[in-house]
């Protein structure tokens, strides 16, 4: 295992410093954030970020993400060329080091949530999503201000509203004949410079806004891992975007895809899952505080040869904190410390049970 943590550049508000100081940190997550989607990421840029990097200590080897143009998924005749930019920005980051790229498929919007501060009973703040608000909102008609993280800044309401309207007459097998065509161009591309392609599943794993999301559950994982069958074709375990729906049983998934050596990168974070559909509630890593058994997950992964980046996905605001949701600093480290433990005890746990 390789813990890693994401960082989002010079402006983040937890530093280089801050991380490099968390127990087993190995490697740093991150993009180059101020070039336009589809375009091709500088040399300069990329090497910045290398070098902000090493000099505190850690690794550069994981980009999240090399962000996929909507053209690309909605099969416009212009996909080839920003396919073209993404297979360079491949060959680009692999110069500088980079052993994996995670990525989505998400039509418009990346993970979803209904509320950004969400109060709990100990008085951190959360990330939460409640279907009964997703379904109050009509992005092509409504002027409610659901907050859509990361994509709120990237469209004007009305171009919102336009690339929503888009996707209307597609079909999920339409959107699967997309992804398809992506990945034949972009796998043999990533395996010539040694990059692992780690595609994330949808955050929530169900259809919002009548959108049709294709990475799901563990039937459209296998057909998916099936498009192009190769090692560097693999997935970003998300414990947090596969358990928010009863339907996913992670450990065995994570027993699963990491025995067929197809999981390069997981993220790690524990929801509670809502009753009858009602949506979800991101808590802190510890098993006990939602409905994932994070150690079953843990050592799913460890036993069965599991040897790529993991890093705390997002985490509460605790102790005052202020900052990007989900991103601040501390519970994230707590929960980084707490995924070291839980591997020590998966390893001292096969050890002592072979002896």
């Amino acid at each position: 295992m390789k813990l890693s943590f994401r960082w989002y550049g010079q402006e983040d508000k937890v530093t280089l410093d801050n991380i490099r100081q968390i127990p087993g940190m190995h490697t740093i997550v991150t993009a180059v954030y101020d070039v336009a989607v589809g375009q091709v990421w500088s040399k300069e840029s990329i090497a910045r970020l290398k070098q902000q990097i090493e000099e505190n200590g850690m690794h550069f080897e994981v980009v999240e993400s090399i962000p996929v143009h909507e053209d690309i998924k909605l099969g416009k005749p212009d996909r080839d060329l920003y396919i073209e930019n993404y297979c360079e920005n491949i060959r680009r980051v692999a110069e500088a080091g980079v052993k994996c790229v995670c990525y989505n498929f998400m039509p418009v919007f990346d993970w979803t949530r209904t509320e950004l501060a969400h109060p709990l009973p100990d008085g951190s703040t959360t990330l939460a999503y409640y279907q009964e608000q997703v379904d109050a909102v009509n992005p092509l008609e409504s002027d409610s201000d659901l907050t859509l993280p990361g994509w709120d800044a990237s469209y004007s309401r009305e171009g919102l509203r336009s690339v929503v309207a888009q996707y209307q007459s597609m079909t999920e097998e339409k959107l699967w004949a997309n992804l398809q065509y992506f990945l034949e161009k972009v796998i043999p591309a990533a395996r010539e410079c040694g990059i692992n392609m780690a595609i994330h599943e949808d955050d929530p794993c169900w259809s919002i806004f009548g959108l049709p999301r294709i990475i799901t559950d563990e039937k459209n994982l296998d057909r998916f891992l099936k498009l192009v069958d190769v090692p560097n074709n693999g997935i970003t375990l998300c414990t947090g975007s596969l358990g928010c729906s009863c339907r996913n049983d992670v450990a065995k998934m994570a027993a699963k895809y990491a025995a067929m050596g197809r999981i390069h990168f997981v993220h790690m974070r524990n929801v509670a899952v809502l009753p009858d559909g009602k949506g979800f509630e991101e808590r802190a890593h510890l098993s006990s505080c939602g409905s994932l058994d994070m150690y079953e997950i843990i050592k799913a992964l460890h036993d069965n040869g599991f040897d790529g980046y993991i890093r705390p996905d997002h985490g509460r605001m605790i102790w005052g904190e202020t900052g990007r949701p989900g991103y601040g600093l501390y519970d994230r480290a707590l929960g980084a410390t707490y995924l070291n433990g839980l591997w020590e005890a998966a390893e001292k746990n096969k050890r002592t049970a072979s002896k």
